[in-house]
């Protein structure tokens, strides 16, 4: 028996995460590797600068996914969070929330696989800014992150990871240092300084 089609969809634009490693990730090379701590706490926000899900544009939309997870990433049983824009109408709160959920195929069908708890998805006022050097993203009285780049050789270039596979980020990841603050029951954060990055994306699925 074969199953339905799944709906073909696209996104691009800009992605960067904080979590509570120590520079740079292990996870980030290999879910494989050993985090820093017992536990490695985080996030990945998203800006989409373009994307449509069918015939749902998502372009001009926030997200963030904070999560927590198992010294190996790898073992599972991951807790995550969804945030989604409010300004999102019905057609793409659904879109994105089958998107990162997994149900909708591509690199977060592979991710979601891991996540054992999915607490409820939140509809929230999500502000960013892009600021060159620094990323931020704030959701008041609920989470704040900001990311900004390492000092370059130059002091003024990116220090970079080039051609590294990873399911979600681009080919260029762009290294820098992230604090967080995340205030909602079950997922506490409290990072400062640690492993952060940022790269743009880009997903498809015909």
């Amino acid at each position: 028996m074969s199953s339905d089609p799944l709906t073909a969809w696209d996104a691009e634009g800009l992605l960067f995460e904080n979590c509570s490693c120590q520079l740079v990730c292990p996870a980030h090379i290999s879910f494989k590797q050993h985090c820093t701590y017992d536990r490695c706490r985080g996030h990945w926000c998203f800006h989409f600068e373009g994307g449509h899900f069918g015939s749902t544009s998502l372009g001009g939309l926030n997200i963030v996914i904070v999560f927590d997870s198992p010294q190996r990433m790898y073992d599972g049983g991951w807790t995550e969070a969804i945030y989604i824009d409010e300004r999102a109408d019905e057609a793409q709160r659904l879109a994105i929330e089958t998107i990162f959920k997994g149900k909708a195929g591509g690199p977060w069908e592979i991710l979601a696989a891991f996540v054992a708890t999915w607490l409820p998805t939140r509809f929230v006022p999500i502000r960013f800014v892009d600021e060159g050097r620094e990323k931020r993203m704030w959701i008041e009285e609920l989470f704040e992150t900001s990311v900004k780049t390492l000092r370059a050789k130059d002091d003024r270039g990116e220090v970079r990871l080039e051609n590294l596979f990873n399911q979600i980020h681009g080919d260029t990841h762009v290294l820098a240092r992230g604090t967080t603050r995340c205030r909602d029951g079950a997922l506490e954060i409290d990072n400062d300084g640690t492993h952060g990055l940022y790269s743009k994306f880009s997903w498809a699925v015909d």
